[in-house]
């Protein structure tokens, strides 16, 4: 799911009933596109227990200053609002998972 507003991202972690897995990224970012299709296995695999999100970097700078993203790609995994957990980087989607799970563990 492409997040298009603040408000959107707001509503959505504040109100999902599963952990939101966001991630922060921008088209001119190879990292980035090499994520992607990894996310997407992710979004497959925990349908249901997880929601996976993105966030233009370029369309919404502020969020991203908010949470003082630094570099892309940053992930970062909400449970009722809340942030569990950030990490930075490319990275497989059973990485990614392993991730999810330890940040909602926590």
């Amino acid at each position: 799911i492409e997040i298009n507003t603040q408000e959107h991202f707001e509503a959505l972690v504040a109100n999902c009933s599963v952990p939101v897995l966001v991630d922060f990224w921008a088209p001119w970012c190879a990292p980035c596109r090499t994520v992607a299709p990894e996310m997407e296995k992710v979004a497959v695999v925990e349908t249901g227990r997880l929601l996976v999100v993105k966030i233009n970097t370029e369309n919404l700078p502020a969020l991203s200053r908010r949470f003082e993203v630094r570099s892309i790609p940053t992930m970062m995994v909400f449970l009722q609002g809340r942030e569990m957990g950030r990490t930075a980087g490319a990275r497989p989607a059973a990485a990614i998972r392993e991730f999810v799970a330890q940040a909602v563990e926590a």
